[in-house]
């Protein structure tokens, strides 16, 4: 059975948030600055800054507060024949030299020592693999890699890799050779699942897209003025998980902004020109996230508490060296069957929902599971099969183990960037937790006010307000509502909207481009 997807893009001035829905269901959430750097994938020229003999290890320069993260085993074994290239990149900046005819020098030793091969000063081609985390820097690799739907195309390196995935020997032997014909020398390829069955000219043309992003780096790296410099940056991330995630059962990709919508209708015609007309852009008045209810199912799915079916609910706790949930059965009605059938239900419900939170949160690294006791092997058993197979949906790596004699489960996975963090607790908007507010019969006279400010002061006749849901039912009741009334009395570019991101008595005003204006306290601070 065939799971219905949708992805909703909320892109705003300042931030890109991303949903996906599968079954109405909200399963992975992403939320950025616009101004975010070190994605991962991301590629700059730079310099080695220090050398760490005892950790193997080096550090580099990439422009962050942070150091990067360099191990030895992460250059690659084909380090010197692309440490080569680069000095004949850099060491002419009118002719980029021809990549067929790089050098091949042998293999790095995989047991030798990060002194012995690279040294202070020394400029280095290298690749985000893990996003700046806590305190630590990014981790960087110099085997460079560029993905595509279809393939991941490697420089320097000769070897044609086909995803496990596809099990028919005979498919795998078409690809691998089919690819071992038509790529370039000097370049490596791993063929991706989603390759299966695909023509000979939709991977060719994507390894021709993917090589050229490879030359473009180059490019850049030949003419850069300083250190360090980003040489590739990777599609946005709407695009990035677009190129991740895209699948048949996409059904609607919603876009709010005409500017990104254009961008992702773009990528998705590139991808199956058949599929573009599932992209649309969002013009509805309500904020695109009420409109589809994922407002609502961010609140209720992030915090410390998640309740899931019948009452029982999960704990998430996270420290910097794991992440902890307990299962819990709460009031729920208990089985007829017994503590056992009772414990297995509320452990089975967990399973389903810890595999959603899991990728929700993009919780990463180890994760230990205090399930309900359980005393027959058979229900053990039943809940790691539902596990395993709950988590084949997830994209990151990941690795379940059995139930210990103690009742735990523990679960690593993939961790690339920091977990996703949206805070529930909403800070009182008018004493910002002071515990003291204005008498809340006078917030409608406090809109006003800001209103007149805005208009007869500002000169700013066309704007917008947001407002909590309930405010906005009572300034909108009746024939001659409030609203009514402040648009015969200051112009009808006064629109309001119901936002259910914002806390019960929280306004925020957006110009016609969508800009905040800072009204907060404004008229308060002039007293």
């Amino acid at each position: 059975m065939t799971v219905k997807s949708e992805l909703i893009v909320d892109a705003q001035a300042k931030e890109v948030s991303m949903a996906l829905v599968e079954e109405n269901r909200l399963v992975e959430f992403q939320s950025e600055s616009v101004d975010a750097h070190f994605a991962v994938g991301n590629l700059y020229l730079a310099r080695i800054k220090k050398i760490m003999p005892g950790l193997n290890a080096c550090f580099v320069n990439v422009g962050y507060e942070k150091d990067a993260f360099l191990h030895y085993q992460d250059l690659g074994p084909q380090f010197q024949s692309q440490n080569k290239y680069l000095r004949q990149v850099i060491s002419d900046t009118k002719k980029l030299a021809p990549y067929a005819k790089a050098p091949v020098l042998p293999n790095i030793d995989k047991n030798g020592t990060i002194s012995d091969t690279v040294k202070v000063g020394q400029e280095v081609v290298v690749q985000v693999v893990k996003e700046p985390i806590s305190t630590k820097g990014p981790r960087l690799t110099c085997e460079l890699s560029f993905a595509g739907r279809f393939l991941v195309l490697i420089p320097f390196n000769d070897k044609v890799s086909v995803s496990q995935k596809i099990k028919s020997a005979e498919e795998r032997t078409r690809l691998k050779q089919l690819l071992n014909a038509i790529k370039p020398k000097h370049f490596g390829v791993i063929v991706r699942t989603v390759a299966e069955e695909k023509k000979a000219s939709e991977l060719d043309s994507e390894l021709k897209i993917l090589v050229k992003r490879f030359e473009d780096a180059m490019s850049k790296a030949q003419k850069a003025k300083k250190y360090p410099m980003l040489i590739h940056e990777e599609k946005s991330r709407v695009v990035g998980i677009l190129r991740d995630l895209f699948n048949p059962s996409f059904e609607n990709i919603y876009v709010n902004d005409a500017t990104v919508y254009e961008e992702v209708k773009d990528y998705v015609a590139l991808i199956d020109s058949s599929r573009a007309h599932i992209v649309k852009l969002y013009e509805g008045k309500l904020p695109i996230f009420d409109n589809f209810a994922i407002t609502k199912q961010v609140k209720s799915s992030f915090g410390t508490t998640v309740s899931y079916k019948k009452g029982a609910y999960l704990i998430i706790e996270s420290t910097e060296a794991l992440h902890v949930v307990d299962v819990n059965s709460g009031n729920r009605t208990r089985n007829n069957g017994g503590q056992e059938a009772n414990a297995i239900e509320v452990n089975l419900g967990a399973a389903d929902e810890l595999a959603r939170q899991l990728r929700l949160r993009d919780l990463g690294g180890i994760i230990v599971v205090d399930f309900i006791d359980m005393h027959k092997a058979s229900n053990r058993q039943l809940l790691y099969d539902r596990m395993c197979e709950n988590m084949q949906k997830d994209r990151a790596r990941h690795n379940i183990l059995p139930l210990s004699k103690f009742g735990l489960m523990q679960i690593t996975r993939q961790r690339v960037r920091p977990a996703m963090s949206v805070d529930t607790d909403e800070v009182c908007p008018t004493c910002f937790g002071k515990g003291q507010i204005k008498s809340s019969i006078l917030f409608t006279d406090t809109l006003e006010s800001k209103i007149d400010y805005l208009v007869n002061k500002l000169k700013i006749a066309k704007f917008t307000l947001h407002i909590h849901p309930y405010p906005y039912a009572y300034i909108t009741q009746g024939l001659l509502s409030l609203k009514r009334k402040w648009q015969m009395k200051y112009g009808f570019g006064v629109k309001i909207i119901p936002s259910q991101k914002l806390a019960f008595l929280a306004y925020k005003f957006y110009n016609e481009k969508g800009e905040e204006i800072d009204m907060k306290e404004q008229i308060e601070m002039k007293k």
